[in-house]
């Protein structure tokens, strides 16, 4: 389980994803890049759910940037295609891992800056089963997933309601559970017109995730920023 967050303006996307990883088989936690930019098209994608199947629909994406007709809108009605295609060899191989076929959901957001209607575009996808296509929602203001501990809380693009959000998603996670499934970081991906950029902000709630030596404090933000003109 993990935390995939969408807010949506006709200028402005942010994106938001906690980093914590958990092998489907050993149990063994990690930190994991659940967000991936298309930075040369402004485009976003991100996941909750395998890890695996979301690099390879981000390789497919990544390949696909490069023809000279790229469009968001081209790459936003390929996607769900995509994922029906390669779920069957996702399910094969979770199949010969052991992994319980109750587990084997995913969902994903592609988003990005459009050039031909000139304002931002978000979609979400769901896959579950081989034989149901992928659920295809076109995005009006964005997604909370989980969205039950945010009902209630207006929408809000500053910084530290998005990490209070994501804090109160962890929190709710890992107390639904009974171990920690969430957490780690908060991944921000904030597009713009002609910009691109990923936050990294530190989760330093305590009994959320451990606070280990050389971590940053709970206000501040380590930045990339990636420029597409």
């Amino acid at each position: 389980m993990s935390i995939l967050n969408v807010l949506l303006s006709p200028d402005r996307l942010l994106v938001a994803v906690d980093t914590l990883a958990e092998d489907a088989v050993t149990g063994h936690h990690s930190s994991g890049a659940k967000l991936l930019l298309i930075p040369q098209h402004n485009v976003v994608l991100a996941t909750r759910g395998s890890a695996q199947f979301f690099l390879k629909v981000y390789d497919l994406a990544l390949q696909a940037s490069f023809r000279a007709d790229f469009t968001v809108e081209a790459l936003v009605g390929e996607v769900g295609p995509t994922m029906d295609r390669l779920w069957p060899t996702y399910i094969q191989a979770a199949h010969l891992a052991g992994l319980p076929q109750q587990q084997l959901r995913t969902e994903l957001v592609v988003g990005g800056w459009s050039r031909i209607q000139r304002r931002m575009l978000a979609t979400a996808y769901s896959k579950h089963a081989v034989e149901t296509p992928a659920l295809v929602q076109p995005l009006l203001g964005g997604m909370a997933s989980p969205g039950e501990p945010l009902r209630g809380r207006p929408d809000s693009f500053d910084p530290a309601e998005v990490l209070k959000a994501g804090v109160l998603q962890a929190t709710y996670l890992n107390e639904k559970t009974g171990r920690q499934v969430a957490g780690g970081s908060l991944l921000v991906a904030q597009l713009r017109e002609h910009d691109a950029r990923i936050n990294e902000w530190p989760f330093v709630q305590p009994g959320l995730v451990r606070r280990e030596r050389g971590w940053a404090a709970a206000g501040r933000q380590t930045e990339t920023a990636c420029d597409a003109s």
